[in-house]
């Protein structure tokens, strides 16, 4: 099975299952799952950058987190 088979797979899955999809990705375990991510993204970036940009990295992922969760 190729790449191109996967894809055509998950479209019609998607598309088919679309409002169970947005339920599933509005749910609280795919908010926490987001702010797990955005935290680790976020603290790597400060760890790099030895905290110089904490408040933009912190700007960064709120404006994130806003669109991706539900909170």
């Amino acid at each position: 099975m190729g790449i191109e088979d996967l894809t055509k797979k998950a479209k019609d899955f998607v598309e088919a299952n679309s409002e169970k999809v947005q339920e599933a990705l509005k749910s609280e375990q795919a908010e926490k799952v987001s702010d797990r991510v955005l935290d680790g993204v976020a603290g790597a970036v400060n760890k790099v950058t030895g905290d110089k940009y904490a408040d933009k990295v912190g700007e960064a992922r709120e404006s994130i987190d806003k669109k991706l969760g539900n909170e």
